[in-house]
């Protein structure tokens, strides 16, 4: 693959963060244009969206580091290094909601509304940036003797050289785009706030642990047992995510 696309001096192009990038403008443009059929104008949608997008990159870095702690306290400065690969959606997500529902207090608006608003954009910008992890070999699979395995052989690549491995990205990548169809899909025809967004988690958190399951790199195990820290943190999204889904459907029922 190509973790670098090109350096001039001390300049060095790299693929991961050029597609979180990519990944995150076309999240903005669908944002606003969802954002003009709810009356929304597309300052207010950007001003939000910078927020997003510092509060997904730091809330996966966090989660990242946290399940790696040994690494990161042996080489602190790696800690900056993003464009090595090294976020974790999940974390994204937690931070992510954090800081809408900040926003949506502070300037009393709805939190459903603007979660559903962004749901979209969540799963494209997802699809997208796992293409950069592709290019950069992070977040690789596990061996294996399939006929769609992939071969890592640049030195700069982050995964394992010369190995056959499960091609984990492409696998995130094209459920990241499944979810983003759907999404689009349910956003016309949702039935109550919320709605959209639920649904991306449920969507999301159902099918990052199945690729789980074939993750090759080091997911840090929960003491007693052969769970990973982010399969843990998964499923309780998915139970909760699951079960406010109900809640909210009874709620709509009932008015």
């Amino acid at each position: 693959m190509y973790p670098d696309l090109f350096s001039i001096g001390p300049f060095t192009l790299h693929t991961y963060g050029l597609f979180v990038a990519i990944g995150f403008c076309v999240g903005l443009m669908i944002t606003i244009k969802l954002g003009k059929s709810e009356g929304i104008k597309a300052q207010e949608v950007m001003d939000l969206g910078f927020l997003i997008i510092l509060a997904a990159i730091a809330g996966s870095r966090i989660m990242y580091i946290l399940m790696n702690i040994p690494y990161y306290v042996e080489r602190p400065m790696d800690i900056f290094k993003i464009w090595q690969g090294g976020l974790v959606f999940s974390g994204g997500v937690i931070c992510v909601v954090l800081t809408v529902m900040w926003y949506a207090k502070r300037h009393d608006l709805s939190f459903w509304k603007l979660a559903d608003l962004w749901a979209p954009a969540m799963a494209i910008g997802q699809g997208i940036g796992r293409i950069g992890c592709f290019m950069a070999g992070c977040c690789y699979g596990r061996p294996t003797g399939s006929k769609w395995s992939i071969v890592f052989t640049d030195p700069h690549a982050l995964a394992p050289l010369n190995i056959p491995l499960h091609p984990t990205q492409i696998y995130s990548a094209a459920y990241a785009l499944i979810i983003f169809i759907i999404l689009i899909l349910l956003y016309s025809r949702k039935k109550f706030e919320g709605q959209v967004f639920l649904w991306l988690l449920v969507l999301h958190s159902t099918a990052r642990l199945f690729v789980e399951r074939f993750r090759g790199d080091d997911r840090g195990i929960l003491l007693g047992s052969d769970m990973s820290i982010t399969q843990a943190v998964t499923l309780l999204i998915l139970i909760g995510s699951i079960v406010t889904l109900i809640i909210f459907k009874r709620r709509q029922a009932r008015n």
